[in-house]
């Protein structure tokens, strides 16, 4: 793939869309950051990089379609953690029409692993509402569907816990979990946008491993230099805080995940599957020192 692209790139101040950002502009692309913050820092980092900043938001579907014209590709993620998943998938619905109206020439959607098998989880429905909208609509689309992202063993939540020497989360000890790294997101991104006719019309779920809780937390210790036991969190208490969360975490008990792995990392080898260790062994464990 020679040439040289035009794509809109929302969350690209976020992970999904910022190593996707990386990825494209690595390759010459020419990358439209959308953000509502263009003077934020980690937006003045991808302007350094190259990116022109696109002041914009999804609740102004007008801004979303004058970004949209001319463009080659636009990658759709919204999130449900700002206003809840009605929102959410109004915001996405909005922007995909949006971008329609502009005479976008392919949509590329991220969604999450198993919203297709009607689950109950409040945000993987919407988000499953908003991959039927976009198969209604007409234009040139790919969904991905990433699982559990490596990324939330470092998050706000996760953080105080193992500072403490604790990772927490609700499945059982013996229970494993299908995760993927936002590395790969984006660089799996980045090669639908290259190759768009051998992916139009897809939906494709993304995950590059599987491990417990126990197994996290012992990776976790390895590279962090200190002792992180793996305790799990009752359903209820999560229920106190996140009723969707709980939901969640109920389904990943009952069923969880069902990416086939294998066949994911051998059919695009391109594509630099990452193993949990492999991607811890890349952070920065210094921020869980207690």
């Amino acid at each position: 793939m020679n040439k040289r692209l035009s794509v809109l790139v929302s969350g690209a101040t976020g992970k999904q869309g910022g190593a996707l950002a990386r990825k494209l502009m690595a390759s010459k692309h020419t990358v439209y950051a959308l953000t509502r913050q263009p003077s934020s820092k980690a937006g003045q980092e991808l302007q350094k990089l190259g990116a022109h900043l696109i002041n914009a938001d999804f609740d102004d579907p007008q801004s979303i379609m004058k970004a949209a014209r001319g463009i080659d590709a636009f990658f759709l993620m919204s999130t449900s953690y700002e206003k809840g998943p009605e929102a959410e998938k109004k915001q996405a619905i909005d922007a995909a029409t949006a971008a329609k109206t502009a005479g976008i020439k392919h949509l590329v959607y991220t969604s999450v692993a198993s919203a297709d098998r009607n689950t109950g989880i409040p945000h993987f429905d919407s988000k499953y509402q908003v991959e039927t909208y976009i198969r209604s609509l007409g234009v040139p689309y790919t969904i991905i569907a990433p699982a559990y992202f490596f990324e939330n063993n470092l998050s706000p939540w996760s953080i105080p816990g193992l500072k403490n020497g604790i990772l927490q989360f609700a499945l059982p000890p013996e229970k494993k979990m299908q995760m993927v790294a936002c590395e790969n997101i984006g660089e799996f991104a980045a090669h639908v946008i290259e190759n768009k006719d051998a992916f139009v019309g897809s939906r494709i779920e993304l995950a590059s491993d599987e491990l417990s809780g126990p197994e996290i937390a012992g990776v976790i210790a390895m590279y962090a230099g200190k002792q992180i036991s793996y305790e799990r969190q009752s359903i209820e208490d999560i229920r106190k805080t996140n009723e969707d969360f709980a939901k969640m975490y109920s389904w990943m008990i009952e069923e969880g995940y069902s990416v086939d792995i294998r066949g994911l990392c051998k059919k695009y080898p391109e594509i630099g599957w990452l193993s949990f260790s492999e991607w811890a062994r890349k952070q920065n464990w210094r921020i869980i020192e207690s």
